[in-house]
């Protein structure tokens, strides 16, 4: 007469995978934490600018526009950003001649409200499409640019806001 899980537990010496697999799930069940914790980056650290705006503005916010070196039409290399309905996301519309592309730009949250600017970039046919800091400084972005018979967006600078709490 056995008890079955006795004999069932007696057989895993003939597997020794087995005994293995038992182990990680013991030590994998007694390491779990059952507090709920929360990184800061999982927090809003900064509820004074709402995510979304009240009034999307439809006329572009920030331009810049040259024109190409087409001799015969009047085409032109620009760029325009335009107001999203979150207020840190814009919608950047690039032109190049016939070419209109769209892309996406998120502006870190430093807890005052975003102004976004484009200014010329070194090369021709380029600019560099930036904000403002909480200093009013230009803090260049991506660089927008037309190279070699290619419409490119290469972001330039990375930004980020940290927060080091005490213990």
């Amino acid at each position: 007469m056995g008890f079955g899980i006795f004999e069932k537990l007696s057989s895993i010496h003939s597997y020794p995978f087995m005994k293995y697999l038992i182990l990680l799930t013991l030590v994998s069940l007694f390491s779990c934490d059952q507090k709920k914790t929360t990184r800061v980056s999982d927090v809003n650290v900064n509820d004074t600018i709402p995510p979304l705006r009240t009034k999307v503005k439809t006329e572009s916010v920030a331009s810049y526009s040259e024109k190409t070196k087409d001799t015969l039409n009047n085409w032109r290399f620009a760029v325009h950003l335009y107001e999203t309905r979150e207020t840190f996301k814009f919608l950047m519309k690039i032109q190049y001649e016939t070419l209109n592309e769209s892309d996406t730009v998120v502006i870190p949250n430093f807890g005052i409200s975003p102004v976004v600017e484009i200014q010329k970039g070194q090369a021709p046919l380029s600019c560099i499409v930036g904000f403002k800091g909480r200093d009013g400084e230009f803090k260049p972005y991506k660089e927008v640019s037309f190279k070699k018979n290619q419409l490119r967006v290469k972001t330039i600078q990375h930004y980020a806001r940290t927060r080091v709490r005490k213990k």
